[in-house]
């Protein structure tokens, strides 16, 4: 099999993971300078906000595992492909030099078994590095994989995941029985252990390794299987204070399969997928818990509520609040200000008393926040009691909402499905 039909098949397949948004674009070479590819490219952001590209690729589909939500099953009828790791490294280093990426996103399928996988790619990114390469690397971690190839990839590479994919113990067992719970939180443990241990070597030594400077991630599916958010979010909750993860990334479930113990969905469980994404958002900046989110009553987020106003309207008793008194923890959980605003007006307020008026300056969005706050003693909400009302002005406007029936979810995947084989890099 050629270069560029592996390149085709690999970058295709490692779309399914969402610790990097996918993008691409279909401009081609036509005589001129330069390609863009349709698939293989994505963009990730650094820590100081710059947006660098990623060539993302799986160094093999050919997996041992079978499970059920997974497009590279093993009996999956897909076309398999497999790079080497010299492969990997001149696709790299030539896509960097032609300026198409800053960087290598590298997962794979557990081909063989998880320690011939994780030796596969160790040896790619030893080799990347011994080439000079200097660039951005994330690679996947392959869960059963022997630690001392874990850790010693940890010294090559700026970041590493290990994906949960399955949210509890029992979706694990109906859906991928081939993998454990302990086979995947092992590795997160020891890794963040090794980060800790390097950070207190800084203290003594002056130059010790660098073991991921951009930490550990990790991803979870929604809508796989009967999971809800309430469990999903306490999964994060526990991981971002167990193991200190950067991020958990969220991927709606997109049906590649027709087991019996999937779901039978039509589409990906998007809108899902973007409210947990806000309720991660509040628990690591706005200090909120997983318990005070949702509970067992309430064990799922209203899907046409963002997660602040929904539990603002569950917790109205603690409603309305004088902004110009209230505590800064409280202030944070008021639909429509958030931190930027929430530090401009606790700033601002040891000035002088702040109006109505003051509020829009700060980029308080109004129309949301007045219902649950009084401004110089005067509330300017519609009606603090009726709450299907207050509910009612904290759905989208009519405006942003698509007429139902009218248009349909747009799919990135279906739209590049024809288009995949167009990868067009001069290798």
């Amino acid at each position: 099999m050629d270069i560029q039909s592996k390149l085709n098949i690999l970058a295709a397949a490692a779309r399914y993971d969402v610790s990097c948004s996918s993008s691409g674009s279909e401009r081609k070479n036509n005589n001129g300078l330069g390609n863009a590819h349709v698939s293989g490219i994505c963009h990730s952001w650094s820590s100081d906000g710059r947006c660098i590209s990623l060539l993302k690729i799986l160094m093999t589909n050919m997996c041992s595992y079978d499970c059920a939500y997974c497009i590279n099953r093993r009996s999956s009828s897909n076309d398999r492909a497999i790079f080497t790791p010299d492969e990997i490294v001149n696709l790299t280093i030539n896509f960097y030099k032609r300026n198409y990426i800053e960087g290598l996103f590298l997962s794979s399928a557990v081909y063989k078994n998880p320690d011939f996988t994780m030796e596969l790619m160790l040896q790619c990114v030893v080799k990347l590095r011994m080439a000079n390469f200097n660039g951005y690397i994330h690679l996947k971690a392959i869960p059963g994989a022997d630690k001392k190839l874990i850790d010693k990839a940890g010294l090559y590479v700026d970041r590493m995941s290990v994906n949960i994919e399955l949210p509890s113990r029992e979706s694990l067992k109906l859906l991928a029985p081939q993998k454990s719970a302990e086979a995947i939180f092992k590795p997160m443990d020891y890794l963040n252990n090794r980060i800790i241990e390097i950070k207190e070597d800084k203290k003594t030594y002056k130059k010790p390794p660098l073991f991921l400077p951009a930490g550990q991630t990790t991803q979870l599916i929604i809508g796989a299987t009967n999971d809800h958010d309430l469990g999903i979010l306490r999964l994060s909750e526990g991981l971002y204070n167990r193991y200190s993860l950067k991020r958990v990334y969220y991927s709606a479930y997109i049906p590649v399969s027709d087991n019996p113990n999937l779901p039978a969905l039509l589409n990906p469980p998007l809108k899902r997928e973007h409210r947990l994404y806000q309720a991660d958002w509040l628990l690591r900046f706005y200090g909120f818990k997983a318990g005070e989110l949702l509970d067992e009553k309430n064990p799922d987020f209203d899907i046409d509520l963002d997660p602040k106003s929904f539990w603002a309207l569950k917790h109205m008793e603690l409603f309305p609040v004088e902004i110009n008194s209230v505590d800064y923890t409280l202030l944070l959980r008021i639909p429509g200000i958030g931190v930027r605003s929430a530090l401009k007006i606790r700033a601002a307020r040891r000035v002088g008393s702040l109006s109505y008026d003051d509020l829009k300056k700060f980029g308080v969005v109004l129309k949301r926040a007045k219902h649950f706050i009084t401004c110089q003693g005067k509330y300017y909400g519609t009606s603090f009691t009726d709450l299907p009302i207050i509910r009612q002005f904290l759905l989208p406007s009519e405006k942003t909402q698509a007429p139902k029936n009218k248009f349909e979810q747009l799919s990135i995947y279906n739209m590049m499905q024809d288009n995949s084989s167009a990868v067009t890099g001069e290798l």
